[in-house]
C-alpha cells in the first residue's frame, strides 16, 4: 500500500522519471507509506502524500540538484582540488527519512504532557 503515486512524484519534482526510477520509486513509495504508520497512522490522506513525495523526492533527487544532495544543510566546492564536502541534517542521500516539517505535517510533535490519577480532565474539580 502506498499513499501517493509515481505519477504524484513527477508532478512534484517536474520531471519525468526513467525506468529505473520508476521501479525504484514504485518500492521506496511502500517503504515510504510504513515510515509515515509508523510515525502517525491517523495523519489525514493528503498529508501522508505529500510527506511520501518529499521522502522519495530527497531519496531519488529532483534532476536539477545533482550536484548537491537533497537534504543538506552545508557543502562545499573545491575546484583544482577536487573536493567536495556536505553535511546532511537529517539523514543521508537516498535514505527515507521525515523532515523535522514531515513531522509536523503528518500532525504530532514533541509534546510533554501527564494525567494525573485524581483528575478527570473535565475540567470540573474532582474531590
Amino acid at each position: 500500500m502506498s499513499y501517493a503515486t509515481i505519477e504524484d512524484v513527477q508532478k512534484r519534482c517536474r520531471r519525468t522519471l526513467s525506468a529505473t526510477e520508476r521501479t525504484v520509486c514504485e518500492t521506496l513509495l511502500e517503504d515510504a507509506a510504513v515510515i509515515v504508520d509508523a510515525y502517525n497512522k491517523k495523519a489525514p490522506e493528503d498529508a501522508k502524500k505529500m510527506v511520501s513525495c518529499n521522502m522519495i523526492i530527497r531519496a531519488i533527487g529532483d534532476g536539477e540538484s545533482a550536484q548537491v544532495p537533497i537534504g543538506s544543510t552545508q557543502g562545499t566546492v573545491s575546484a583544482l582540488g577536487y573536493s567536495q564536502t556536505w553535511t546532511m541534517g537529517n539523514g543521508s542521500t537516498g535514505e527515507l527519512y521525515l523532515s523535522k516539517l514531515d513531522k509536523k505535517v503528518l500532525g504530532t510533535s514533541c509534546k510533554i504532557g501527564f494525567m494525573s490519577p485524581f483528575f478527570s480532565g473535565t475540567g470540573e474539580d474532582d474531590d
